[in-house]
């Protein structure tokens, strides 16, 4: 059976951000999500694997290497990234380009976004999931569709995707195997026209996860 032509998710738009500048709380809405690049030699194997899947007219959404979902007013994200899943702050990319995808009224209404911040916050401190990303690589490298990952565990793009689960967004491939790309594609995310500047993705740990923790320590000291 011949599968049914890609078909874009429809009521979402999104608002570019070059390096260096910052996102007002009026520019997104908890349950809206994020695009940007990582950085290290995982982000580059994304990178690598999405051209093996993406080229011709798509080759424009491989651009993207990382996802992260917004879940509060004040700009927090929950990103899987490093070792986990971990809160971090939209402030954090400001040094970096990244989009914010935004969903309309009719692809979420409030309830699916408290329902996909819930379900970001109670997968904090899962672990990255490696064997998802192995399981996507061979993928990619021979065309099979067999998916196999660590339950309890997850990727940026795929956390993301699971997330969006609870709007009235339909994807044709699972939150397993679904990658920065895929999410750009659903979303019409093209790549910034060339020489763009890129900036430099945030380090890890982020520095939104130092300087909390400082905080912290400082407080727990008084």
């Amino acid at each position: 059976m011949t599968p049914p032509p890609f078909t874009p998710v429809e009521k979402a738009f999104f608002i570019p951000f070059a390096p260096g500048e910052a996102a007002s709380p009026d520019q997104y809405t908890p349950g809206d999500f994020i695009l940007t690049h990582g950085r290290g030699f995982l982000s580059w194997l994304i990178r690598f694997g999405q051209r093996l899947r993406f080229f011709g007219e798509n080759r424009k959404y491989a651009w993207w290497s990382h996802a992260a979902l917004i879940t509060s007013a004040d700009g927090e994200i929950i990103e899987a990234d490093g070792d986990c899943v971990i809160r971090a702050h939209l402030s954090d990319y400001t040094p970096t380009e990244y989009y914010i995808v935004r969903l309309s009224p009719e692809l979420a209404d409030q309830r699916d976004r408290n329902q996909m911040v819930a379900f970001a916050v109670s997968s904090l401190r899962e672990k990255y999931d490696h064997l998802a990303a192995i399981s996507i690589a061979l993928s990619l490298l021979t065309g099979s569709r067999l998916a196999f990952y660590f339950e309890g565990q997850s990727m940026c793009s795929g956390l993301v995707a699971r997330a969006l689960e609870r709007t009235n967004a339909i994807f044709k491939r699972s939150p397993a195997h679904t990658l920065p790309a895929d999410l750009a594609m659903s979303f019409e995310v093209q790549a910034p026209p060339r020489g763009t500047a890129k900036g430099t993705p945030p380090p890890w740990p982020r520095p939104s996860v130092v300087a909390a923790k400082a905080a912290a320590a400082a407080a727990a000291i008084r």
